[in-house]
C-alpha cells in the first residue's frame, strides 16, 4: 500500500463506511513500519443515552479492530487538539468534522456557540496545512438534500459545506463514501 496522503478527507452519508475506511487507513499506516502511531481525535459528545450507547459501540469496535490506535475526545477546540497530537510517525484520524461544527455552532445548552465560522475553518486550515503527520478526517456530505426549512439549519448546512470545500482544497486525497464504496474524487487511489 501506498504513503497515505498528508491530508484526506473522506465525506459520505450517515452509514456510508467512511469510519471504516479511516481506520483502514490508520491500520495500514502501523503495519507499515513497528515505530508508527495512530491516534484516533473524537469530537462526539455523548448528549443522550442513544448516543452514550453509539460512542460505547465505536469504542468496543475500533479496540476490537485497531488495538493499537489511541484515543483523544475533544469536541470544541480541534484545531489546538491537531496542533498538540500531530507528530511525523503519528497519522491522526478526526472523527468527525460534522460533530465538531456542530458543537461550535449548535452546541448543548451552557455552553455559547462560536460566533465566527469562519475564523475557526480558517485555524482549522492553517493548522492542518502546519501538521508533521499525516491525517485523515471524516465528515458528512449532507447538502445533497431539500434546503433545510429553518434558518438555524440552513446556516448550518451552508457552513458545513463550506468546511467540506475548505479542507477539500487543502486535501491530497478526497473520498466520497458511498454505500460502503469508496469513489475517489480527488488525488491518487490507495
Amino acid at each position: 500500500m501506498a504513503e497515505p496522503a498528508r491530508i484526506e478527507l473522506i465525506v459520505g452519508g450517515q452509514k456510508s463506511g467512511k469510519s471504516r475506511l479511516a481506520e483502514q487507513r490508520a491500520s495500514a499506516w502501523l503495519a507499515a513500519a513497528p515505530d508508527r502511531q495512530a491516534l484516533l481525535l473524537a469530537t462526539g459528545l455523548p448528549s443522550d443515552a442513544e448516543m452514550r450507547q453509539r460512542i460505547a459501540q465505536h469504542q468496543r469496535d475500533r479496540a476490537e479492530r485497531l488495538p493499537g490506535m489511541r484515543t483523544l475526545e475533544e469536541p470544541y477546540e480541534l484545531a489546538a487538539a491537531l496542533r498538540r497530537a500531530s507528530a511525523a510517525d503519528a497519522l491522526v484520524v478526526v472523527d468527525c468534522l460534522t460533530l465538531w461544527l456542530t458543537q461550535a455552532l449548535l452546541p448543548p445548552p451552557g455552553v455559547k456557540p462560536v460566533a465566527d465560522a469562519a475564523a475557526i475553518r480558517a485555524d482549522l486550515c492553517a493548522t492542518l496545512q502546519g501538521l508533521p503527520g499525516p491525517v485523515v478526517l471524516v465528515g458528512n456530505e449532507i447538502g445533497l438534500g431539500v434546503i433545510p426549512m429553518g434558518a438555524h439549519v440552513r446556516h448550518f448546512v451552508d457552513e458545513l459545506g463550506l468546511l467540506n470545500q475548505a479542507v477539500a482544497a487543502l486535501a491530497e486525497r478526497v473520498t466520497l463514501m458511498v454505500a460502503g464504496c469508496p469513489l475517489q474524487i480527488k488525488g491518487v487511489c490507495a
